[in-house]
Formats: C-alpha cells, sequence, structure tokens
C-alpha cells in the first residue's frame, strides 16, 4: 500500500505538470516570473504531499506499531535494486518540479533549488515517517539514494544546462512474483511495482548531444542498465529458508534507445505523449552480463 499512496503522490503531479495536453496559450512558457503560476505551482505541491503523507500516516503507518526514531542498516537488501528505484524516483520528480517552476517564469537558479529538490524532500519525509515506525526504520542508502536522483538533475543542468543522461525504466513479468506474491505482487500493476526481477533501471545517454556537430540522429541514445534476477526476499539468509537452492544475481546491460523528446513533429500531441512516455526504456537488442560470469544476447529486451 505504501508503494500504491508513493505513486499516487507522483501521478497528481505528473497531472499537474502535463502542460501540452492542455490548451497552449495557458501552458506557454513564461519569459518573466508570473507570480500567480508560481504560487499555483507552491500551493499544490503542498497540497499533494501533504495529502499523500497523510495518508500514508492514516492508511499505512497505522497498522503497524510506532517507535522512537531509529535508522536502520538495508544496504544489503534486494540487491539495491530498492535503492536504484529511489534514485529514478527521486530524478523524476524533481525533473517535474523544476519544468513546472520553469513554466512559472521563475529564475534557473530557484527552478534547481526549489523544483529539482522536490523528489529529495518527499521521498526523505517519507523516511523519517519510517524511522517512527517500530516495522521499519530510516535508512541512510534510501535518503543517499534520494540524493543521487536529485544530484544527477541538478549536476547536469548546472554542467550542461540539459539533460543529456536519463535515467529510464523499463519491466517484463517474472515467475517470482508467483512463488512470493505478497512481496513481489499479485498482478501485473502490483508487480510493475514491487517485482524487482523484472524491472531494469537505466542511464540512457543522448549521443548527439555530445557531439553537437555530427550527423549522429539527434533521438539516438546509448543505454546501460542494471537489473537482478532471484530475488525472492531482501536479503540471502532469509531466501535460503524460502528458496534454499535459488540463485540471486546481478545483470549489466548494454542496449541502444531513443529520446522521444528529441524527435522533430509538428503534433502537439505526439509532443505531449513522447514527453510524458519518454521515461520507458524502448525494447531493443540488448546485451547482457551478469555477476554468474555469463554472458547473453537479446534479441529484443524489455
Amino acid at each position: 500500500m505504501k508503494l500504491f499512496l508513493k505513486l499516487f503522490f507522483i501521478l497528481c503531479f505528473v497531472n499537474v505538470a502535463s502542460a501540452q495536453l492542455t490548451p497552449p496559450s495557458f501552458w506557454t512558457v513564461s519569459d518573466t516570473l508570473h507570480k500567480p503560476r508560481r504560487n499555483f505551482v507552491a500551493i499544490t505541491e503542498t497540497s499533494l504531499a501533504a495529502v499523500t503523507l497523510v495518508g500514508l500516516d492514516r492508511i499505512w503507518y497505522a497498522d503497524f506499531p510506532r517507535s522512537s526514531f531509529h535508522f536502520i542498516n538495508d544496504n544489503n537488501e534486494w540487491l539495491q535494486m530498492d535503492k536504484a528505484g529511489h534514485v529514478f524516483t527521486s530524478y523524476y520528480v524533481g525533473d517535474i518540479g523544476a519544468k513546472v517552476l520553469k513554466w512559472s517564469g521563475v529564475s534557473k537558479k530557484d527552478q534547481l533549488i526549489y523544483g529539482a529538490t522536490v523528489g529529495f524532500g518527499f521521498l526523505t519525509a517519507v523516511e523519517v515517517m519510517d524511522g517512527f515506525s517500530a516495522e521499519w526504520g530510516a535508512s541512510f542508502g534510501d535518503i543517499l539514494a534520494n540524493g543521487l536522483g536529485t544530484g544527477l538533475y541538478v549536476g547536469q543542468e548546472l554542467l550542461w544546462e540539459e539533460q543529456r543522461i536519463k535515467l529510464k525504466y523499463s519491466f517484463h513479468q517474472t515467475r517470482f512474483a508467483e512463488i512470493r506474491p505478497n512481496k513481489l505482487g499479485d498482478g501485473f500493476l502490483e508487480e510493475v511495482l514491487k517485482d524487482y526481477n523484472g524491472q531494469t533501471y537505466w542511464l540512457s545517454a543522448n549521443v548527439h548531444s555530445f557531439f553537437k556537430q555530427s550527423k549522429i540522429p539527434k533521438w539516438f541514445n546509448v543505454a546501460f542498465g542494471y537489473g537482478a534476477e532471484g530475488l525472492i526476499a531482501g536479503t540471502e539468509q532469509t531466501q535460503r529458508e524460502i528458496l534454499p537452492n535459488q540463485q540471486r544475481y546481478r545483470q549489466f546491460y548494454l542496449s541502444i534507445d531513443i529520446d522521444l523528446t528529441k524527435i522533430e513533429t509538428n503534433s502537439k500531441f505526439l509532443n505531449s505523449v513522447f514527453s510524458v512516455i519518454n521515461f520507458i526504456k524502448i525494447p531493443a537488442p540488448t546485451l547482457e552480463i551478469n555477476s554468474l560470469g555469463k554472458m547473453k544476447f537479446h534479441a529484443i529486451y524489455f
């Protein structure tokens, strides 16, 4: 449930920021500070965050005993796939936060200070709530991952004034969810969020942005992915108690990708769709190398 409430916040935020799907006169980026827009963004972000955090407290944490604030070390769990999810989420919530402030005519500096840090702030607030729950605890690793996601966005804006390397996500269903559906998801929608075996997180680099004088297509990307297989439980020790013979291993991928926002089209609708779904890694031929020392080629990898 906690995952779904986090997703609720992100989806609501995306809906508020899905600019291009509404009349262009309203969503045209302001060249100067537009105070009503800025105030609208600030109130909306604050309200959505507050509603989501209160919902987590009343719907999720209320079912578990409280405790004094404490930290836990869960850095060795799930082969760090959960940490990759934190990096990804922090990056994209920050991306949206910066873009809606840009729409408001806020200065570049303030876009990065107050917009790009929204993901870090919200996810770290959730960590504080975890810290007061006897069931969990605040995680230094999660906070660091939140910071890495925000840092990836802010760092590129400071260095290049553009996002040359974007985080992306892909997913395929696996047999492991059936073994432990309460942890890995029951049904496709839950599995997309919970089944780390089917998730892959990518660093997708736009080649043309590094070689601007070249004839390389502006939409062509090279992607480096990270995933894991054989995960039934967070730790290897717990997993041996559930399924002793199941190996867990890391997967590293090399693939090609497309930056949909770089495809030139006169259709505002297509531009809107491309912008919204650009976080998804395009299925493509992929080379996999895993921590078992094996190499595999996928004609099409999701």
